[in-house]
């Protein structure tokens, strides 16, 4: 079987559009709370996601499923950092982390939204709490490789032809 460009915008689109949706289903059964940068890699990931189905739609036009891997690219990249730099609160020593802020909710209804993305960047003590562990990963662990895999989906893409 010949994988495609088409097929691995769908696989692309399957794996970030799902790993919201899971991440949805399983918060409430296992008692997580996700914090600011959690609910940042969300969004990054729906991103992708749409922009995966952009570049199935327009496959067969180069230029614009171009456009929209790229875009998806950027966007898997700015991912793949938020979720690093997560990982990078998580290992700082106890006295070293950042103070727990107020709710991504209320941080969007009072301040602007440039503000909410700069401090949801900045992390907080929430951020920094390793809520589950699989093969030593922690979720934003985890995060980081399957960024790392939607932008390899999005390089193929864009420098294969067919």
């Amino acid at each position: 079987m010949k994988i495609n460009n088409p097929l691995i915008a769908l696989a692309i689109a399957a794996a970030s559009i799902g790993s919201v949706l899971i991440a949805a289903f399983i918060e409430p059964f296992a008692s997580m709370n996700p914090c600011p940068m959690c609910m940042m890699q969300r969004a990054l990931y729906l991103a992708v996601g749409v922009f995966a189905i952009l570049t199935l739609i327009t496959v067969k036009h180069t230029i614009t499923k171009s456009i929209f891997a790229s875009i998806g690219l950027i966007c898997a990249t700015i991912g793949t950092a938020v979720a690093g730099r997560q990982v990078w609160l998580q290992h700082l020593p106890a006295e070293e982390v950042p103070a727990c802020g107020p709710p991504l909710e209320y941080m969007l209804e009072v301040f602007p939204l440039l503000e909410v993305v700069q401090h949801a960047l900045m992390g907080t003590g929430d951020c920094a709490e390793v809520q589950w562990q699989w093969l030593g990963l922690s979720i934003p662990g985890w995060s980081i490789v399957l960024f790392l895999g939607l932008a390899l989906g999005n390089i193929l893409i864009l420098f294969r032809r067919g």
